[in-house]
């Protein structure tokens, strides 16, 4: 039997929505990230951008269990003297929930241009409304 490799002109992709409401961070984010990369198709090929596309909604309600709130430091580099800024996770999810819900996703895809392509069809929205609707997504239930 011979193995089975994809190639990018016969990807058929999909559209995925996932409700963050009351789920954690983590568990969010690594659905999202296996759903990018491709691996939930039986056809997973490591070199070929082969996931679907994904839909988070409601990125305001993620859930951040133990003290994380308090003590987990998200930081920014201006690339100036001093221009280092830190945000404790509390600011975040009230000021900032779609970057950190795109930090936590693109963090666990590859370093490097495959995986910023596939960073590419990932769509954060704070609230429960998104702009596509047009590409019928289906939702996907995470535990």
């Amino acid at each position: 039997m011979k193995t089975f490799l994809q190639k990018k002109e016969n990807i058929e992709r999909q559209w995925v929505v996932i409700d963050a409401a009351g789920k954690p961070l983590g568990r969010v984010a690594t659905k999202a990230a296996h759903i990018l990369r491709g691996k939930h198709k039986p056809t997973y090929t490591p070199y070929v951008d082969c996931g679907d596309y994904v839909i988070i909604i409601n990125a305001k309600d993620v859930v951040l269990t133990g003290n994380k709130l308090e003590d987990k430091k998200y930081y920014n580099h201006s690339g100036y003297p001093g221009g280092l800024r830190e945000r404790t996770a509390k600011v975040m999810v009230e000021s900032y929930p779609e970057e950190m819900l795109e930090r936590a996703v693109k963090g666990m895809l590859p370093h490097n241009r495959l995986g910023r392509a596939m960073g590419k069809k990932l769509f954060v929205y704070a609230g429960s409304e998104h702009k596509h609707e047009a590409q019928k997504p289906v939702a996907i239930e995470i535990k």
